[in-house]
């Protein structure tokens, strides 16, 4: 009788191939997650920059001054309510004011937009 020898992959070489699939998809997994969590904070970071600017266009529409203080508005962009909190301070030019306006995302901070109004 001969005897043939069965060929094949031994129980300890299976593991290694598994474990080395498994690493390879769980480092898959995560740069998905990443490139999501990317995606949302610049969709969350565009829907604040049309709420900011929207806000400095109709002050800008107004063609005066605006008032000095701080008052907030609610944005809502693609179905998320953002809040604009506008904020207006004196220059040393009396001809000029500064107007920061402040987006926040169930109250988290999204962006800040600067900007210099004058006399129309």
């Amino acid at each position: 009788m001969t005897r043939t020898s069965a060929r094949g992959f031994t129980l300890i070489e299976v593991l290694v191939a598994l474990g080395i699939v498994a690493v390879a998809l769980l480092a898959g997994l995560k740069a998905t997650g990443s490139l999501s969590r990317n995606a949302d904070r610049q969709t969350l970071s565009m829907l604040g920059q049309m709420c900011a600017d929207n806000e400095l266009i109709r002050l800008r529409l107004r063609r005066q001054l605006p008032d000095i203080g701080n008052s907030q508005v609610e944005c809502i962009q693609a179905g998320r309510t953002m809040q604009v909190e506008m904020q207006v301070k004196t220059t040393p030019n009396p001809n000029f004011r500064r107007v920061d306006a402040r987006v926040l995302s169930q109250g988290e901070f999204v962006l800040q937009v600067s900007t210099v109004m004058g006399r129309n």
